[in-house]
């Protein structure tokens, strides 16, 4: 049964980590003056979702994949910022629980 526990316990602390990870990507993006405005703004309040503790970790994760694909879909998004979300994407779905 400890080693189910301690299990459980390293998922979290992964998961926890994927999640900082996509956060400081998105913080990134946010903070690159080269990004559009309106997407700098739409950056920062993924990650501010991502932050709050109103859902459950995969909840949160999925909620922002979603609202991140609907960006980069956008034309005006910078491809190399696209690419960058991207990689916050791949990281978020790593997130199991």
């Amino acid at each position: 049964m400890r080693y189910v526990v301690n299990t459980m316990s390293d998922k979290k602390n992964q998961n926890e980590e994927y999640l900082q990870n996509a956060i400081d990507t998105l913080n990134q993006v946010a903070a690159n003056p080269s990004t559009p405005k309106n997407i700098r703004k739409n950056i920062q309040d993924l990650a501010n979702n991502l932050k709050t503790k109103e859902h459950s970790m995969s909840v949160r994760a999925s909620n922002v994949i979603s609202l991140l694909d609907d960006i980069t879909q956008d034309p005006n998004v910078p491809s190399y910022v696209r690419v960058t979300l991207w990689q916050a994407v791949s990281t978020l779905e790593n997130i199991r629980e």
